[in-house]
Order: C-alpha cells, then sequence, then structure tokens
C-alpha cells in the first residue's frame, strides 16, 4: 500500500499548483481566486521509484452561511485522517495568516508527521520572510517556488524520507480469498457484509459514511474461507458529502491493495457515476479481481429487460473493464448473497490461473496465424517466436518477437481478448507483454 500524502493550507497558497508539480503534469486547475478546487483531487507519484499518493485538498472556502473556522477545521480534520505525511502549504509574500495557525493546530493535535511548506519563494530576497512560518510550531519551513520549481525536488526528497515503508500484507496463513467490499458511501457495503455473515458484524446506518475504519470478517462459506474487508467512508455532515466521497475512496485504495477480489456495489436506484469509474480504474491497475454488483435491485423495475439495460449501460460506462461480472442483488433481502461469493470465488480462481507453456504456444500459434502481427514502420515482418506465462494474479503473458522495433496497443489487446476467450478469465484483469528476441532488435 502507497502512503497518502495530503496538501492543505488556507486558500489561494499554491496548494494546486503543487499538486501538479508533484505529479509531473497539470491535473488540478489553478487559478487566482480562491476556492477554485472544490473537488478533491488525488493521483499517483513517483520519486526515483517510491511511489505514493497525492492529495489537493481545496475546498476550504466555506459556504456563506458557515463560519470559516468551522469549516477549515472540518477540511484539516479529513485530511490529517488519511494521510501518512502533511505537507501545510503557506504563502511566503503574506505571512503567518490566523488561518494558518488555525490549521497548524490541528495538524499538531493529531500527532501526524508534517512538513511546513513556504510556497512562493521566487528569489533569495523572500528567504528571510519564510523563516517566521517557524512559528508555527511545526519546524522549520520548506521554502519553495511550487510555480516555478524552486527547490521542489529538495521538498521531493525530505517528503520520501519522512514517509513511512510499506507494509507488507502478510498472507493468510489458511488461504482464505480477501474479498474487498467498495464503492461508494450509502451504497448497503456494511449491509451485505451483515448479509453474507448472517448476523449484524458491522454497525449499519442510513447515515452515510457510518463505518470509519475498514473491518475485517472472517468467514467460511461451503468449505471455503473468506476474508470480507468493508470500506465504507466516513461520518460526516450534509454539507460535506463530497469530502466524504473522496475520502472514502482513498481507503478504498487502501483496501484494494490488501484483495484478492474487489466487489464494486453500486447503488442500483443512483446508477454508476464517475467515482465508480475511478475504483474500478484502480482495481484494474492494482491487478485485482473484479465482480460488479448491484445492490438495491429489490427497489427498481426488475424485468429482464430492466436487467438487460443495466449491464449494456454498465459495460458502455466500465468498458475498460468488460471482463467482469455483473450481478444483481439485495442486502436486505439477501437476495444474490450466495452468488456474490460463488462468483467471487471463480474470480479468484481465474486470477490465479496458471497455463502450460505448450497449451499457451498452441493458441498463440492460432491466434498469430489468424491475424499476425502487423510489420515494422520500415516494412520488416513482425513474427511471434513464443509466450510463456510469466505470473499469475494478474494472469502475466510475455510475447517474444523476432525484433521489439514496436507493436501497437490495438494487438496487443487483440492478445488479451483472444486469450480471455480461451481460457476465460472472468473477471481478472490480463497483462501483456512484447520483448526482442534476446540480443536483437
Amino acid at each position: 500500500m502507497s502512503s497518502v500524502i495530503a496538501i492543505i493550507g488556507r486558500p489561494n497558497v499554491g496548494k494546486s499548483v503543487l499538486f501538479n508539480r508533484m505529479i509531473g503534469r497539470r491535473d488540478a486547475i489553478v487559478h487566482d481566486a480562491p476556492g477554485i478546487t472544490r473537488d478533491r483531487h488525488y493521483a499517483e507519484a513517483d520519486w526515483f521509484g517510491k511511489k505514493f499518493t497525492v492529495v489537493d485538498t481545496g475546498g476550504l472556502v466555506p459556504e456563506s452561511d458557515e463560519p470559516m473556522e468551522a469549516a477549515i477545521e472540518q477540511q484539516a480534520r479529513l485530511a490529517v485522517s488519511e494521510a501518512d505525511v502533511i505537507l501545510l502549504v503557506t504563502d511566503v509574500r503574506t505571512g503567518v495568516m490566523p488561518l494558518d495557525q488555525k490549521a497548524a493546530e490541528v495538524v499538531r493535535r493529531a500527532g501526524k508527521q508534517v512538513i511546513v511548506v513556504a510556497n512562493k519563494v521566487d528569489s533569495g530576497a523572500q528567504e528571510n520572510h519564510a523563516y517566521e512560518f517557524g512559528a508555527l510550531g511545526l519546524g522549520d519551513p520548506v521554502m519553495i517556488s511550487a510555480l516555478k520549481g524552486r527547490n521542489t525536488g529538495d521538498l521531493m526528497d525530505l517528503l520520501a524520507e519522512r514517509m513511512p515503508e510499506p507494509v507488507p500484507v502478510a498472507e493468510e496463513e489458511d488461504g482464505a480469498i480477501k474479498v474487498a467490499i467498495v464503492g461508494k458511501p450509502n451504497v448497503g457495503k456494511s449491509s451485505l457484509v451483515n448479509a453474507i455473515v448472517g448476523r449484524d458484524t458491522v454497525i449499519v446506518s442510513d447515515v452515510p459514511g457510518t463505518t470509519r475504519d475498514s473491518v475485517d470478517t472472517r468467514i467460511t462459506r461451503q468449505g471455503v474461507k473468506y476474508s470480507l474487508i468493508d470500506t465504507a467512508g466516513l461520518r460526516r455532515r450534509a454539507r460535506i458529502s463530497s469530502d466524504v466521497e473522496f475520502y472514502s475512496f482513498t481507503r478504498s485504495m487502501r483496501s484494494i491493495g490488501r484483495c484478492d477480489v474487489a466487489v464494486l456495489l453500486v447503488d442500483a436506484v443512483d446508477g454508476l457515476s464517475a467515482q465508480e469509474q475511478r475504483i474500478v480504474s484502480q482495481v484494474e491497475e492494482a491487478g485485482k479481481g473484479l465482480v460488479i454488483a448491484f445492490n438495491k435491485w429489490d427497489l427498481v423495475d426488475r424485468t429482464e429487460q430492466s436487467s438487460e439495460a443495466f449491464i449494456r449501460s454498465a459495460r458502455e460506462y466500465l468498458r475498460f473493464a468488460d471482463y467482469a461480472p455483473i450481478l444483481f442483488v439485495s442486502a436486505e433481502t439477501r437476495r444474490g448473497v450466495t452468488q456474490i461469493m460463488q462468483k467471487t470465488q471463480h474470480v479468484h480462481e481465474m486470477c490465479s490461473l496458471r497455463v502450460s507453456t505448450g497449451e499457451l504456444n498452441r493458441v498463440v500459434e492460432s491466434i498469430s496465424a489468424y491475424y499476425p502481427p502487423p510489420a515494422a514502420r520500415n516494412g520488416r515482418s513482425t513474427r511471434i517466436l513464443y509466450c510463456t506465462q510469466a505470473q499469475a494474479s494478474p494472469p502475466t503473458f510475455v510475447f517474444f518477437l523476432n525484433h521489439d522495433e514496436g507493436v501497437p496497443d490495438s494487438y496487443k489487446r487483440y492478445l488479451s481478448n483472444r486469450l480471455r476467450e480461451t481460457f476465460e478469465f472472468e473477471g481478472s484483469p490480463i497483462r501483456v507483454i512484447v520483448r526482442g528476441r534476446e540480443g536483437k532488435r
């Protein structure tokens, strides 16, 4: 599991500029007007092989009918609760402001690692003004200019030193299948866990975000052992629903890293949204098995036509994960609970499937004979020499070619799709790697 780095601070100190600088691309909207970042932004970053998740916590400007201090404290607490390291960004041009002191107080009480960042230090003359941020009581500030990139490399070096080492996930001694129940707040994740277990093992409430932490529940169904990870959102007030959705997603990312199979639970009444797209993308990137389950199916028009319409819509919306099985369940009535567990077991088997080299190459020979790889740009023909499965979980196949002068992604997708048609791999992502013959270009 990668570390989570949260960028906090009062409005217009350059948080989004620093966020873009850290991830190496312009992802967050940057504007001089305070409060532009209202939705939360996250991205994976890499600093010399050390991977981590960066969180841009905008939206520190409250609604007009809500006091500033209350909004600042709530936002800071949400950021602090999820992060391993906090970057408290300040503006050297304005000096220490009351809101800087308020944010520092919240961070200090939480006991988390924090780095004070004095931003907008565009020249040596401004460095003397930066030292006054030592009055926040959180150590000497790191002086940078996020806009110009000044000293940002030093900041990243310091950040890499402060990050906790990734905690290796211990293998279950009894071989239990680790299943993460993921999804937006209030889609019924805790209710589903209780329905699977057959008793109330986690708190269920109509208030979104009742579950504050991931909860593991061990069960055995039809001789198969499972470890269920419930990943619900944070408790929240109605006005901070966007914050809860974001931070529940960061918690889900950590749980996905621990699991073998993720069950994405979707509210059948509300349907799919961008939040589900982000979660599925994370599952696919992590190489985990995936099952999609529409919950609250008892509350919608349950006809064969409506089921087909839901499936078509899901396949279109989540087309980059069209290999995932889709189920219709009701945690309230326990409909489809047995089917979820059976499908989860099957997907786990597909993720762990290994194909013998002989059988694999017989299939690959047929695949390449039907549709050979396209020729290189210089007209040189391209041939697949042989293929081997490098690993399982996820199934990863390495194709060795007579040269490595470029194979288009479309042909890699063709290889992946044909392998899936032949060996099924339902619910499992497939990795395809293409290499030239050793010693040859």
